[in-house]
Formats: C-alpha cells, structure tokens, sequence
C-alpha cells in the first residue's frame, strides 16, 4: 500500500475584508489585507474506498489534544474530485477563530490527495477547488487566495486569479491571542453584517505593513465586529503602541512588534508566529 502523502498549507489572517459577489462561486469573493502566517494545516492523504475525515488538534509540542470525524467542506471537495481517500488533518492553532484554519486545510488535504492519487491537477484548480467550497459553505472568501503564497497580502480583486501585493518584511514577529470563534457562515449570511462591513471598507491602498495594521484597526472599529475580550486587548495594545487589529473573524487580536507578547500575555495563552514565505506546498521527505 502506498505511503501517505503529507502536504502543509500556512493560515491566513484577514485584517479586514469586503464580500465582492460573483456570477458563480469561483468569480466570488473578498478583497481587503491581511498576513499569511507560518502556522497552519498539516494534511495527510492514504488510499481508502470511502473518504474517511480526521479533524485533529495539537498542542505545541505536537501532542493531539483534541479529535473530531467529518468536514462538510473537505467531504465537499473530495467528493468534487470523483475520488476517496483517508485524511486526517492536524493543526495548533484554533478553528473558526480568525486564522484561516479552514482554507490551509482544503488546500493541504487537496494538495496531498492529488499526489497520492496521480491526479495531475495544476495548483490553480487546487486553489479553485479549495475557493469553491470555502464559498459554498460560507467558511471563508478571501483566505484560500492569500494561501497560495506567503507575506503580508493586499487583495486587490477578488478569487483565486485576483491581483495580490505581498510584503515580506525582515524580521516580523507576529503573536495572536483567541477567545474563541465566531460563526463565519452567520457573519457573512447576514445582510446587515455585510452592509456593514462594506461601509467600513477603507479608500485606497495600504502601503506597508503599518499601514495594514492602521487600516485594519480602522476597520474592525466601523464594522462593529469587536467582540467581548478583544476590546481590551485592542486598547492595551493601543496604550503601549503595539500594532494590533482584530482577528477577522474571530474573537481574537493579532499584533506585530518585540512587545506584542509581553501586552497580549496579561489576557491569556497566546500563539507566536512568523510571516510565511510560502504558500501550500508537499512536505518532502514523508510520501
């Protein structure tokens, strides 16, 4: 039986975003700023004659902390290929939560299945697989477009073959804290939601990475999208001149800078990460 296929696909953080419908769900999708991040979703893929789903947790030492059976979306796109096959996905940090959990694991599940099986489909289907699904079960708009590559990205268009700025600065230190999720399907399902964010959506461009995070922090207080805790993590931040926005979406705050951990550790466990020099790709060495 043949080995199983590993592949690796970063996270992605929206800054802020705005929901640019299409005429299908491939030409659907968001426009805004955010970083991919060096966390992400690992996938394995192994022959089977059903599709079997393992949605795992892990801890920082790679220890499973938490198991699940089944993914509507990855079942989705599996199912799309006219293939089965046994995955199991395994991430650190939080589902749901702002972090483009659900994108990395499309693309890395997709990514392996294709080699394990010989497919022969190009990155771009990948990537429009992957967009499909995020976009029929309203898990996401934007995330699987920054994913195809690394660094800070300004989506300019929206889907997969939208223009992209990327930064990739020296020396980035990154760190995020959850509080949890917040359902993406109901964001986005909802008209008012939306129409908010819409009326939030900065003018122009941002030129840098300290643009970004002004632009996102001017974001996420317009749309009315600050949730619970994140209120006084954002203020902290702001007291200490720490770069910082919310997670979108999530209950959560990311920040830049040396200073960032030191702020966001006095409300809790936070996660530390670098900016990805790289979107989805195989992981040698384990087929």
């Amino acid at each position: 039986m043949p080995a199983p296929v590993y592949a690796f696909s970063p996270g992605h953080i929206s800054g802020y975003f705005k929901m640019v419908p299409g005429d299908s769900v491939i030409t659907t999708g968001s426009i805004g700023a955010g970083v991919v991040i060096s966390e992400g979703v690992t996938a394995s893929a192994e022959p089977s004659g059903t599709t079997i789903i393992t949605v795992e947790r892990v801890d920082r030492s790679g220890r499973c902390i938490s198991r699940s059976s089944g993914s509507t979306p990855l079942e989705y796109a599996i199912r799309e290929l006219g293939v089965t096959a046994r995955i199991t996905t395994s991430c650190r940090l939080p589902i749901g939560a702002g972090f483009g959990m659900s994108a990395a694991a499309l693309l890395a599940s997709l990514t392996a299945a294709n080699e394990l099986l010989g497919l022969g489909i190009s990155r771009r289907e990948i990537a429009l697989r992957a967009h499909e699904s995020e976009v029929v079960h309203r898990t996401g708009l934007g995330d699987v477009a920054a994913c195809q590559g690394g660094g800070f990205v300004i989506r300019k268009e929206p889907g997969i073959d939208g223009e992209i700025t990327r930064i990739f600065p020296r020396d980035c230190e990154l760190s995020a804290i959850s509080f949890g999720p917040i359902s993406t399907p109901v964001i986005l399902g909802s008209g008012e939601a939306m129409a908010r964010v819409a009326s939030a959506y900065p003018d122009g461009y941002p030129a840098s990475v300290p643009d970004i995070f002004r632009f996102s922090r001017r974001f996420a207080e317009s749309s009315g999208l600050i949730y619970g805790e994140t209120r006084a993590v954002l203020d902290a931040c702001a007291a200490a001149h720490v770069p910082a926005s919310m997670t979108m979406l999530g209950k959560g705050v990311f920040a830049g800078g040396s200073r960032a951990q030191e702020i966001l550790g006095r409300f809790g466990d936070i996660y530390s990460f670098a900016v990805a020099g790289e979107g989805v790709h195989l992981l040698e060495g384990r087929k």
